[in-house]
C-alpha cells in the first residue's frame, strides 16, 4: 500500500470519526484547509479521498462551496441498505470462522451490549459488522460494501437515537452470531438480512417524522 494510499485512508478514518462525535452532520460543508491542519496531511491527498468519497456518493461537489456531506432521499436511503444487506449477506455466506474470530465476535458483541448511549454503541456496531464479514474471499465485494456503509454511517448516526430500538438490534446480532457458532450459515445470513430491513424500515419512518 503506497503512502498516497495511507494518507486517503487517514482522512477518510478521520471524517468517519468525526461523523461518530457528531461535528460531520448531513449538509455541512467540509473546510480543506481545516482538515489540513486538524490531520497534518496536505491538500492533495486530502482532495483525492474527498474525490473517492464523492465517488461513494458521500460527499456531493458544490461549485463555489466545496465538499459537502449529501443528503440522502428515501428512495436512496432504500436502494442503499437493500444493496448493503445483500452484499452483507453475500459475504457472510463466503465467510469462515474459526474458534478465535468467533471469540473476537462474541466480545464486539459484548461491546455492544454494555454501551451506555448511542454514540459508543454504534461505533461498536460498525466495529462488530465489519469483522462480521471482513474474512470473506471476495475482496472487491468488500471494498464496495466498506464504501457503501461509509454513506450509510452518518444517517445512522443521524437517524438512530432510541435506545430501546438499538439493543433490538443487538438481540438480532446476537442471534447471528449464536446461529453461526451453531454451523448454520443459512439461519445467519436470514437473521442478518431480517437485521438490515428493521433498519431499513426504522430509518423511513424517522424520514417521515422529519419531513413532518
Amino acid at each position: 500500500m503506497g503512502p498516497r494510499v495511507v494518507l486517503r485512508d487517514k482522512i477518510k478514518e478521520h471524517l468517519l470519526l468525526q461523523i461518530q462525535k457528531g461535528n460531520l452532520k448531513v449538509g455541512k460543508t467540509v473546510n480543506l484547509a481545516a482538515l489540513s491542519r486538524a490531520t497534518g496531511i496536505s491538500v492533495t491527498p486530502i482532495r483525492e479521498a474527498l474525490s473517492q468519497l464523492e465517488h461513494a456518493q458521500v460527499l456531493q461537489a458544490i461549485p463555489n462551496r466545496g465538499f459537502v456531506v449529501a443528503q440522502l432521499s428515501k428512495s436512496e436511503v432504500k436502494n442503499l441498505i437493500e444493496i448493503v444487506a445483500r452484499l452483507e449477506v453475500m459475504a457472510l455466506e463466503h465467510s469462515e470462522f474459526n474458534p478465535e474470530e468467533m471469540t473476537i465476535l462474541k466480545q464486539l458483541q459484548s461491546e455492544m451490549e454494555a454501551s451506555e448511549n448511542l454514540a459508543e454503541g454504534l461505533t461498536a456496531r460498525f466495529k462488530f459488522h465489519n469483522h462480521l464479514v471482513q474474512h470473506a474471499t471476495n475482496k472487491v465485494l468488500l471494498q464496495i460494501l466498506k464504501d457503501l456503509k461509509l454513506r450509510l454511517h452518518f444517517y445512522e448516526y443521524d437517524f438512530i437515537q432510541d435506545f430501546e430500538f438499538f439493543k433490538m438490534l443487538n438481540n438480532q446480532t446476537r442471534s447471528v452470531v449464536e446461529a453461526i457458532q451453531e454451523d448454520n450459515v443459512p439461519t445467519a445470513a436470514l437473521i442478518l438480512r431480517m437485521h438490515w430491513m428493521s433498519i431499513l424500515e426504522h430509518i423511513e419512518g424517522q424520514i417521515n417524522v422529519k419531513k413532518g
